[in-house]
């Protein structure tokens, strides 16, 4: 039997919360270990039940990005996805920056919404394709196209194919299934595409991707 996924939501609208546990629970393998409104009760929450992940939204009293930080700072093994209604590039970069797993914008669909928990509780990290992208646009001006292009060409056909699917916001999972791989295939292959482009996370390689394609189209 499959080990649920110990879950915390902190979000200080009581019906958003009921609606996103309810989701879940309904769909399956999740627990929902505590429930809180502000940034104290999340970094309480996370010492006290030390959830799988802690779902958490920016706009609360006391603000979510101070628990964020607050939380990886005593919790550095923390899984952090935050879920919130801010596209804001600052935002994001602060939340990934103090070590957030997860970025997701709120109206995602309760199965996607599992797809990327799951995601993250195994080990990934994800950040909405759309504020990839806007992302994206912000740190343009901090890479060079040529050392990019040189990076890129390193990578096999299939290691391309892969990265493609990785950049359209695809789990590995879902890279499995649609390339009829295995799991774990996807798994080392993602493995040699950060070694060879020389970046920390599937995001990073996303946006490496992306910034070659926009430079060729110009």
């Amino acid at each position: 039997m499959t080990v649920p996924i110990r879950l915390a939501v902190i979000d200080d609208h009581p019906l958003f919360r009921e609606g996103v546990t309810r989701s879940l629970s309904e769909i399956g393998g999740f627990e929902i270990v505590a429930e809180g409104s502000t940034a104290e009760d999340a970094l309480r929450i996370a010492t006290e039940k030390r959830p799988d992940i802690l779902l958490i939204d920016i706009s609360m009293p006391g603000g979510g990005l101070n628990a964020v930080a607050a939380t990886m700072e005593r919790l550095p093994d923390q899984k952090i996805v935050v879920l919130t209604v801010s596209e804001s590039n600052e935002d994001i970069s602060k939340a990934l920056a103090s070590g957030a797993r997860g970025y997701v914008l709120k109206g995602v669909g309760s199965r996607t919404l599992a797809d990327i928990l799951r995601t993250v509780a195994a080990g990934e990290s994800y950040l909405s394709p759309v504020l990839s992208a806007r992302l994206l646009t912000t740190l343009t001006s901090l890479t060079k196209p040529s050392a990019q292009a040189g990076s890129l060409s390193a990578l096999t056909g299939r290691e391309r194919e892969i990265l493609e699917q990785v950049a359209y916001g695809l789990s590995n999972k879902r890279v499995a299934l649609k390339l009829k791989l295995q799991e774990k295939t996807v798994k080392h292959h993602m493995t040699r595409i950060l070694s060879k482009l020389n970046v920390q996370n599937r995001t990073e390689a996303a946006m490496l991707l992306r910034d070659a394609k926009d430079h060729r189209n110009e």
